[in-house]
């Protein structure tokens, strides 16, 4: 899955998963998958030194660079066994996701994002829990006010809120429909957003991807989760929101 999402939405993003990484096709013979793992509601390494942010005097913007926000990513150690962090890949100018409705071409441009639109710095980090997933991918992005964290929300929002359906690429010429549906988000930061895309038809049908944004001031956090359910994208909102918190805090 794209990142901005986190969805990266970055609606990840975040938002890259690969998309075909579930494993193939419907295969109904095969043995029954090992459970994945949970993913914890509260990161266990030591979070790092709050990081100080700065307001340039000219625009009156939050500063903040990758390094800064890389540091409020959760790491492997905040996961359970059997989670292994994904190893990032260069942005290869894909759009997975099409549309020929008029109304879901706002909602496509953010899946096919790879950052927040206006975002000044950018950083994500993925993890699976096996070759099952879940697969999740964690992302901020530095848009330099709380206000555009606030309206870009907004602007996500109303987009999935007037589309119905998108569809994603799979292998060769093929597609999925995906069905997209607002969820009730978890509680974590500030102004949360949820959304789920279920594969109704198509190669990929049953595939589910979750995402959530939500703000920790002037950053705009991303969670997305594919192959995985609403319970796995609120344990993970939850522990990457604490870790945000705890390291992003507002310019002085």
């Amino acid at each position: 899955m794209t990142r901005f999402v986190s969805s990266s939405l970055a609606l990840a993003a975040a938002l890259t998963f690969t998309l075909t990484a579930c494993g193939g096709g419907d295969d109904k013979s095969s043995a029954p998958p090992t459970p994945a793992p949970s993913v914890p509601s509260t990161p266990t390494s030591t979070p790092p030194e709050p990081v100080s942010a700065t307001t340039d005097p000219a625009t009156g913007l939050v500063m903040r660079s990758e390094a800064d926000l890389t540091k409020a990513l959760l790491e492997l150690s905040d996961l359970p066994e059997g989670f292994t962090r994904e190893a990032e890949e260069p942005d290869d100018g894909s759009k997975p996701f099409w549309t020929s409705s008029s109304r879901c071409k706002p909602l496509v441009k953010y899946l096919n994002a790879t950052e927040a639109p206006g975002a000044k710095a950018t950083v994500s980090r993925s993890f699976s829990g096996g070759q099952e997933g879940p697969y999740i991918d964690f992302g901020f992005d530095a848009l330099g006010s709380v206000a555009k964290v606030a309206s870009l929300r907004e602007k996500y929002a109303d987009a999935v809120s007037s589309c119905t359906r998108v569809s994603m690429r799979a292998e060769g010429d093929s597609s999925t429909t995906m069905q997209v549906d607002e969820l009730t988000a978890p509680k974590y930061g500030t102004e949360p957003f949820a959304f789920r895309l279920m594969g109704v038809s198509g190669p990929k049908r049953g595939l589910e991807f979750t995402g959530l944004i939500t703000g920790v001031n002037d950053v705009m956090l991303s969670v997305s989760v594919l192959a995985g359910d609403e319970a796995v994208l609120e344990a993970a909102a939850e522990a990457a929101a604490t870790r945000a918190q705890a390291v992003l805090k507002p310019a002085t």
